[in-house]
């Protein structure tokens, strides 16, 4: 049998710096084998080529053209426990405020995608206000659908942070920090009872909406997740930090904070909790990462949050 030619495209740089590491075995498999696997999906979807490839930090974008004409993305990834819920959850949204999925194969990590345009991302609005308003009506609708089978779920991930809290808090450095750590912990164990049901994008922010041609803005690379549309706040209240500090936290971040719960229709206590747990999150995240100190804009933004909760 005569081998599958490789399409011709060179790996980005962000996928090689991902997944390149000399320690990591599985990553460096999975871009030896990228081209082929490629060629194999262009075959099996009847696709031609229509671009330069492109990529985010975890997977490959190949612009495409299906055989009726129709254009279209092919995206390849690792397969992984965190993206092994996208094809439900594009499916439960059926492009309702989201990218169309038009094919996938969950197992090998390849997903075939309406194409929308790369070179407008909601990222590049100028204005903050529109911004946020876009993000809010955007989170509204993906919050609103119940949340399919085969999506992680927040009641799981909840129990697991509380967990983990005690142990890593003690390698933070400040004090203050620690006392923090042990306050978001406290607020989810609080809530993790009624974890919610909603299918949550769970990493919406602007530069995760591009400009589509059936909707003006449409979200992508979601990461599915079963659960409280509270725990959807955080990536919508943290972008453009440098303008949030540049006018004075405590006010940006509360209209931020008091437009997305109005959107959504969120109980502002019970949202604040959440958000908590995104901090709580992120602090797990980055002590893991060894890390002794949290991120400023966490800190800043969790004790706003705290001081005006009720």
């Amino acid at each position: 049998m005569s081998p599958v030619p490789s399409p011709a495209f060179v790996v980005p740089d962000a996928l090689v710096a991902s997944y390149g590491a000399p320690g990591d075995a599985r990553g460096r498999a999975w871009l030896a084998a990228l081209p082929r696997q490629a060629a194999d999906f262009l075959d099996r979807w009847g696709l031609r080529r229509d671009g330069p490839a492109g990529s985010g930090m975890a997977g490959l974008v190949l612009p495409v053209v299906r055989a009726d004409g129709t254009p279209a993305v092919l995206k390849l990834q690792p397969p992984s426990a965190e993206n092994s819920g996208v094809a439900a959850g594009l499916r439960a949204w059926d492009g309702d405020g989201v990218v169309r999925l038009l094919d996938s194969d969950p197992v090998a990590g390849a997903q075939l995608l309406e194409r929308l345009d790369a070179g407008r991302p909601l990222s590049a609005e100028p204005d903050g206000t529109v911004v946020l308003g876009v993000l809010a009506g955007l989170m509204a609708r993906l919050s609103a659908v119940p949340a399919p089978q085969g999506v992680r779920r927040l009641a799981d991930i909840a129990e697991a942070m509380t967990g983990q809290a005690p142990q890593a808090l003690v390698l933070l450095g400040d004090p203050a920090e620690r006392e923090l750590v042990r306050t978001c912990a406290a607020a989810v164990a609080e809530l993790a009872g009624e974890a919610g049901d909603r299918l949550l994008h769970w990493d919406l922010h602007d530069g995760n909406v591009l400009a589509g041609e059936r909707e003006p803005w449409l979200a992508i690379d979601p990461e599915p997740l079963a659960g409280d549309p509270g725990f959807e706040l955080w990536p919508a209240l943290d972008i453009r930090w440098e303008n949030v500090v540049a006018g004075g936290v405590t006010g940006p971040v509360l209209y931020r904070f008091d437009l997305l719960t109005e959107a959504l229709g969120l109980d502002r206590r019970r949202a604040v909790g959440w958000t908590l747990g995104r901090v709580l999150q992120n602090a797990l995240w980055d002590i893991e990462d060894g890390r002794t100190a949290l991120e400023p804009a966490q800190v800043a933004l969790a004790a706003t949050l705290l001081e005006h909760r009720s």
